[in-house]
């Protein structure tokens, strides 16, 4: 038998692994996209119920305040979303100290765990984003034409630019990120026109199109985690078959090149968002989230089989 049929083989049987799991075993490969739902649903609630319901950590100490841009947890630590501080910072304003403080507070947190984790369980659009997609999988809607993925960066550097020349932080202007969070939690703003109209972009015309090629906040935190984020996909190439599930789920595909990956041992692009949904489907547990220091280490043992 030749080696390129004994691969077929390999991928079809893990394929048939994946469409004989039963509902148990379906549920919990379901479990990291259940979790990013309570924690993004965990943080508008968060958000919502210190504004509406007067929620405190203790007398006279609000729980949260503010928004996804600029917030103080229980009246001590201050949060900040850098890429607005840089923005706001290019247009000429003096920026507080705290809010200076809020900023640092959040990219190191980012730094080390991985940027883009921001978009896959903390940002509210990508549960719009996520809804299109799986609608599209099931109506099997064809993209009416493709762009690189690179457009994001061309769309950070743009917000960059015109903040600086106008004096307004530009993203932040028509943010649909700030849009809807700012309508869910105070109710204000066109936030759901603004979803709507990404909704519609991802479902009908380019698959991930908001998240995955034009949204320069996602590009931001892409090039934070690129070379310091902690928090990997751990890829273990001797058990891979190459069946392509992984592939066919994630959002950004294009990091799952598995000849690199092979090289390094884990999903080492920025452009990953620790999302979650590629490791559970893996039927050899070929990819797993891992510490990058524990990587190589594991890597290093003997090939385990899965049966």
């Amino acid at each position: 038998m030749s080696a390129i049929e004994t691969t077929r083989q390999e991928a079809q049987a893990s394929l048939d692994k994946i469409r004989a799991r039963t509902l148990p075993q379906r549920l919990w490969s379901w479990r990291y996209i259940l979790l990013r739902r309570v924690s993004q649903f965990g943080v508008l609630l968060i958000f919502f119920g210190t504004a509406h319901w007067g929620w405190q950590i203790a007398k006279d100490v609000p729980l949260l305040t503010g928004n996804l841009s600029a917030s103080k947890f229980a009246g001590i630590l201050p949060m900040a979303d850098p890429f607005a501080v840089l923005q706001i910072f290019l247009t000429g304003h003096v920026l507080q100290t705290e809010v200076l403080l809020g900023a640092g507070i959040v990219f190191v947190f980012y730094l080390i765990l991985g940027g883009r984790v921001y978009c896959a369980w903390v940002c509210p659009v990508n549960m719009i984003t996520d809804l299109a997609n799986w609608l599209r999988m099931r109506l099997d809607v064809r993209p009416i034409f493709h762009i690189t993925r690179n457009v994001r960066y061309l769309m950070l550097a743009a917000a960059l630019v015109l903040s600086a020349l106008t004096g307004v932080a530009a993203f932040e202007w028509v943010s649909p990120i700030g849009m809807m969070h700012r309508e869910i939690v105070f109710g204000l703003g066109l936030g759901f026109i603004a979803l709507l109209a990404i909704f519609l972009f991802d479902l009908l015309i380019l698959k991930n199109g908001w998240c995955g090629h034009l949204c320069p906040l996602g590009a931001f935190w892409s090039v934070v985690g690129r070379h310091t984020a902690q928090l990997r996909v751990r890829f273990d190439a001797r058990t891979c078959t190459h069946c392509g599930e992984c592939a066919r789920v994630c959002p950004e595909p294009q990091v799952l090149n598995l000849k690199k990956i092979a090289e390094t041992g884990y999903v080492y692009s920025g452009e990953c968002s620790n999302c979650g949904r590629c490791s559970p489907l893996c039927p050899e547990g070929s990819l797993a989230f891992d510490l990058r220091p524990l990587i190589r280490r594991h890597n290093e043992r003997p090939a385990r089989v899965v049966s």
